[in-house]
């Protein structure tokens, strides 16, 4: 009796113990679930936020010179304009909505600023809105969504689908040489317009892709016209060449600068009591004598 006693004390024991492995190991196994939905869910989330929050990408774009090198063009503008699909009642988005302008007798149309994405909005009655200021299409995007939402606040219901579309975009380069910009025009007249009495720049429009590319001296270009970024990125590969052929190779340094030595100055005249410039010389003692 005493050793059954204590088999049903030991199996009784082993029992708990396996009890007690099996609860840790459901423990375990939802622990590891719960983290691993955590995780999708701030995979998800953070998706979402970086969807809804403002980006620097795209504002600075590569660009191949096609010699083995790499040009930078920096997005300066971004204009976009889109269509809400409602009437708009300007006064009482003027009213009821923050740093907002409205002055009829100037200008049709509500100016609305905002922070975050740094842009400029034009809200017009018709419900069609010109977003400007942005440095790449996530924001200016961002910057409609933003507006429609603010539109919906207050009472105004925008369309499901909101038409979106880039209408310019304006880059700067700098190629880093001096270009001959009377050549440039010379070779070019076609398509170039160079009046350095009016503008310092040169003016080069190219046919295909349809861009306007300023040339300055220095070496400065500014792409303006463009509808996307691969747009620019093909006008700067086309004109690259034709500014490489024209490129400046001794550059004038002025007096004073770098080490080059200054002009000497020049030596005021002598004045006599009277105010008269001293007579001095041969010629000068001669008529002085005569007198």
């Amino acid at each position: 009796a005493a050793r059954l006693a204590r088999r049903q004390v030991q199996l009784s024991e082993t029992a708990v113990e396996c009890l007690r492995s099996a609860l840790q190991r459901n423990k375990m196994a939802s622990a590891a679930a719960s983290s691993a939905g955590a995780s999708s869910s701030a995979g998800s989330a953070s998706s979402s936020i970086a969807q809804h929050t403002p980006s620097l990408a795209g504002s600075v774009l590569e660009c191949p010179d096609g010699f083995g090198g790499t040009l930078l063009i920096r997005i300066q503008n971004l204009t976009a304009s889109a269509d809400l699909g409602v009437r708009l009642d300007l006064k009482q988005i003027a009213l009821r909505c923050r740093n907002t302008e409205f002055n009829p007798r100037r200008f049709a149309a509500v100016i609305m600023r905002l922070r975050e994405p740094r842009a400029t909005c034009l809200l017009f009655s018709t419900g069609k809105l010109v977003v400007t200021g942005t440095k790449s299409t996530h924001n200016s995007s961002l910057a409609t969504k933003k507006i429609a939402y603010i539109l919906e606040r207050i009472g105004f219901q925008p369309a499901n689908h909101i038409s979106f579309k880039v209408q310019n975009v304006v880059g700067t380069v700098d190629v880093g040489f001096p270009i001959r910009l009377e050549g440039v025009a010379f070779a070019h007249p076609t398509f170039s317009s160079y009046e350095p009495e009016l503008f310092p720049g040169l003016i080069y429009r190219l046919v295909q892709p349809r861009v306007t590319i300023l040339v300055f001296v220095s070496g400065k270009l500014s792409i303006t016209g463009a509808k996307t970024e691969e747009i620019m990125v093909e006008g700067l590969k086309k004109i690259y060449p034709i500014l490489l052929e024209f490129k400046k190779e001794s550059v004038a340094v002025m007096p004073g600068v770098d080490g080059v030595p200054a002009l000497p100055a020049l030596q005021p005249a002598t004045k006599g009591k009277r105010g008269r410039p001293r007579k001095g010389g041969k010629r000068g003692k001669e008529l002085g004598q005569g007198k």
